[in-house]
């Protein structure tokens, strides 16, 4: 059975993120569904994802929102996340070509906004990162 819209486009973008040196050389392959007890700073996790119908009269589409937190704890804090938001920018946003989303066809990925809070520990800053994928069925 073939992965729907939400978990193609999350395993596609996914293995964009750890191929990307720009994301690489921040938090190494540390791209997360669910960090491990122990993870390591900084590190990339998988937020929200909204799937909604967007067919055509002849194609399955979805429109789907999607969410990263980008982790630091770093002494930069602030400064730390807001460079892995800009790696994942710079990684996803116009990329399509990028990511590879099987049985899916990619039509349009697009780096929404980001916001940075220090995170609830006090410890860190969390920047969540918000995305938008056009996707179509493959015929």
């Amino acid at each position: 059975m073939a992965d729907g819209f939400a978990m193609a486009l999350q395993k596609g973008v996914r293995a964009a993120l750890v191929a990307d040196s720009g994301i690489t050389s921040l938090v190494s392959t540390r791209v997360y569904d669910e960090p491990p007890q122990d993870v390591t700073f900084p590190y990339l996790r998988f937020g929200g994802i909204e799937p909604s119908a967007f067919d055509t009269d002849t194609t399955e589409g979805s429109l789907v929102s999607l969410s990263l937190e980008a982790h630091s704890r770093s002494a930069s804090g602030r400064v730390e996340a807001v460079r892995i938001v800009e790696a994942v920018r710079a990684a996803l946003h116009r990329q399509e070509a990028s990511v590879t989303v099987t049985g899916h066809t990619l039509v349009e990925l697009i780096f929404q906004t980001y916001s940075v809070t220090r995170d609830g520990e006090g410890r860190g800053y969390t920047a969540v990162i918000a995305l938008q994928a056009m996707l179509e069925e493959t015929a």
